[in-house]
Order: structure tokens, then C-alpha cells, then sequence
């Protein structure tokens, strides 16, 4: 399976342009491991090699992934990493609340 279609390339907004948005950045892709727990959701690209996007794996957190690196892994039976082909674009809030509940609350 091709990880990265030309309509998501498309799609993939450059690096740094959802920053500051914090849960309300919008993932528009998400790849995972069909024989492991760990899921990597697509916020930017920089148009080469390089995504950023909430990575969900030991731990949630946000950082940058390789697309070169998702497309040469492969998990422990062997499966590669594949992409959900039936994932609509989710704002970070919505995938891990857990992480953005703080932003609406009073100070």
C-alpha cells in the first residue's frame, strides 16, 4: 500500500502552518500498525521526507516522523505500516482529548 497518495500530497499542509492551533490542528492522515499499538496521525509535511503530527505509540506525543522510516519498518509479524484508507480528517482534540482539555478551561 502506498502511505502517500498524490491527493494527500496534495492535501498535507507545509510544516509549521497549523502552529499555535494546539488541539484544534487538524490531522489529515493517519498510519498505524496492523500487528502492534502504535499509530502516527499527519498534521504537516515538508513537501520531502519530513511529517509532524501527534504520534501515539509507548506514550502520546507530538513530533516529527519520516516517511522513508514508516515506509522501511515493519512490525513484529513482519507487516509493514500501513495508512487507513477510511480516515477523514479529526482535529488533535478529537483523537486525544486527553492532552488538549486544559485549552478551554478558565485561568
Amino acid at each position: 500500500m502506498k502511505l502517500l497518495t498524490e491527493e494527500l500530497r496534495a492535501q498535507l499542509p507545509p510544516l509549521y502552518s497549523q502552529d499555535g492551533l494546539g488541539g484544534k490542528a487538524i490531522a489529515y492522515a493517519k498510519f498505524f500498525t496492523p500487528s502492534a499499538q502504535w499509530t502516527w496521525y499527519v498534521l504537516e509535511w515538508d513537501r520531502e521526507d519530513t511529517f509532524f503530527g501527534l504520534v501515539d505509540g509507548q506514550e502520546k506525543e507530538l513530533g516529527y516522523f519520516s516517511l522513508r522510516e514508516l515506509e522501511s519498518v515493519r512490525g513484529p509479524l513482519g507487516l509493514p505500516i500501513e495508512r487507513d484508507i477510511h480516515w477523514r480528517p479529526k482535529t488533535l482534540a478529537e483523537i486525544a482529548p486527553e492532552m488538549f482539555a486544559q485549552e478551554g478551561a478558565p485561568t
